[in-house]
């Protein structure tokens, strides 16, 4: 996408390109041509560039990602050493701060995610065109993504309506009430489960079925079970997505796009990206991270031995789940099993930070076509998988179950799960109530172990305390807004409680 990006980013920050006749005693001041942000909409193509401006912002997601899991009891920070990415190491101790820079980024750059749809909201009544209903629906959807993310880390954010945020605006608008962020979100996908397409015109657009499913999660992460039934409940019976058949072969290249993705971040490793600007990275930055330190054998590529698994949360797949050797890598059991490798020299591979022996394997780096460009740890084209259907199936199954709404349906929908992890129907689960509820948590763990949705998941559903160490009630629910925020605010944004 980025290719189009620079494009667009340049027509909109000019502010002026200038062409002038003269003589010797006389300059026209009054340029012919001249373009700024307030005067750039005046074509499809003005508006279609922008909007891909606002999709850009959703590779820089990879990060929430990457700590949604190291946050939870799922995996352990790890790297170089205990100081490697000090941000990803205090995140993982439950010991962050405001001047956590990790937590800073990922407040910058879904605030300009936000800022980027709202440049198109602002002036959506500018230009007319065919096709118009589509791109601000799919606007919208995107400001509502880029808002639950930021919901679900820091609560309540400051909002200005369809506006772009000015200087100044910090010490006037104040922060919305996490109620009225979710209001925002809902009124966004609803517009956007109206009026978008159930087919993707281009591969990683918004569609009708991902506003419905990213609807139907924010419905769940506010308890209104009823409406999050509801709203899936459509989504499954439209029969746009299946679970497919081969779990592990949805996670390399050719399962990207496929019949279980309700939504997916396109990545790519054909444009490069350094250090000093990860966010301007192509690649799935998080997937590099997360390889094997050094390593040196078939399928992988080596990366940073960040995001390992614990013990705990490999133990947590029952015998028999076929989804434990695709969610993780057991690095001893590969070398053994590929000794033969390079002539009989086998696997090679480092020990990094609190080692495991396990990889996050759904997001580990693989071998590199000739095109790649760029560091290798820093343009991995893994797609993430942002939304699937096995998601959609276990958020109605709990929302039929929570809500007391069909207990029936929520074990119909948990065991089709269930039943392609195992590939029989022996392991249906037949419980009902809060011990069904129970199993369908324990089910979205291991479905989508990896994933990056395990911390809120524990948050949400008030089983945080006691699993993930360190955490602190009534604190670390949430995370600290940056200190620059509220030291640029001057008073206006209150802390999160606890920092």
């Amino acid at each position: 996408m980025k290719k189009y990006i620079f494009t667009t980013i340049a027509a909109i920050t000019l502010l002026s390109t200038v062409t002038t006749s003269c003589s010797d005693d006389f300059v026209d001041p009054t340029p012919a041509y001249s373009i700024d942000s307030e005067n750039y909409f005046n074509s499809k193509a003005d508006y279609d560039n922008a909007l891909i401006a606002a999709y850009d912002l959703l590779q820089s997601s990879y990060v929430n990602v990457l700590l949604g899991e190291i946050a939870s009891d799922n995996t352990l920070c790890g790297g170089e050493s205990p100081t490697d990415v000090i941000g990803f190491q205090q995140i993982d101790d439950m010991i962050h701060t405001p001047t956590n820079s990790n937590l800073r980024d990922i407040w910058n750059w879904m605030f300009a995610g936000v800022q980027r749809a709202n440049y198109i909201l602002e002036f959506q009544d500018k230009t007319d065109f065919q096709g118009k209903a589509q791109l601000i629906a799919e606007t919208r959807f995107l400001r509502a993504y880029y808002q639950f993310e930021l919901v679900k880390w820091f609560g309540g954010i400051p909002m200005k309506g369809d506006a772009r945020f000015k200087i100044g605006d910090e010490t006037i608008i104040p922060r919305s009430t996490a109620a009225e962020v979710y209001a925002s979100i809902e009124a966004d996908l609803n517009y956007a489960v109206t009026n978008l397409s159930p087919i993707a015109a281009q591969k990683g657009r918004a569609t009708k079925g991902a506003a419905q499913a990213l609807l139907g999660k924010a419905y769940l992460y506010q308890n209104k079970f009823t409406q999050a039934s509801a709203v899936l409940q459509d989504l499954i019976n439209s029969g746009s997505y299946s679970l497919v058949t081969d779990y592990n072969g949805m996670f390399e290249m050719d399962g990207e796009n496929g019949s279980e993705s309700v939504f997916e971040v396109q990545y790519t490793d054909v444009e490069g990206a350094g250090f000093g600007c990860l966010q301007c990275s192509e690649g799935n930055v998080a997937v590099g991270f997360s390889g094997v330190r050094n390593f040196s054998g078939p399928l992988f590529s080596s990366g940073f031995s960040f995001n390992i698994p614990t013990k705990e949360s490999a133990d947590a797949f029952e015998a028999g789940d076929k989804r434990k050797d695709v969610a993780i890598l057991d690095i001893v059991a590969f070398a053994a099993a590929n000794a033969s490798y390079d002539n009989g020299a086998g696997v090679s591979y480092g020990k990094g930070n609190e080692d495991t022996g396990y990889f996050n394997r759904k997001y580990l780096p693989r071998k590199r076509s000739s095109a790649a460009a760029g560091d290798l740890n820093l343009t991995n084209p893994n797609n993430y998988r942002a939304i699937r259907y096995a998601d959609v199936l276990l958020m109605a199954a709990e929302a039929y179950n929570r809500g007391g709404i069909d207990d029936g349906k929520a074990r119909g929908y948990l065991n089709q799960v269930r039943r392609r992890a195992f590939g029989d129907s022996n392991h249906d689960i037949a419980a009902s109530g809060a011990a069904l509820t129970d199993f369908i948590l324990a089910e979205r763990r291991v479905e989508l172990f990896g994933e990056g949705h395990r911390f809120f998941d524990l948050v949400r559903t008030g089983k945080a305390v006691g699993t993930i160490a360190g955490f602190k009630a009534n604190k670390n629910e949430l995370f600290p807004l940056p200190i620059e925020e509220i030291q640029f605010a001057n008073g206006n944004w209150q802390q999160n409680p606890g920092y």
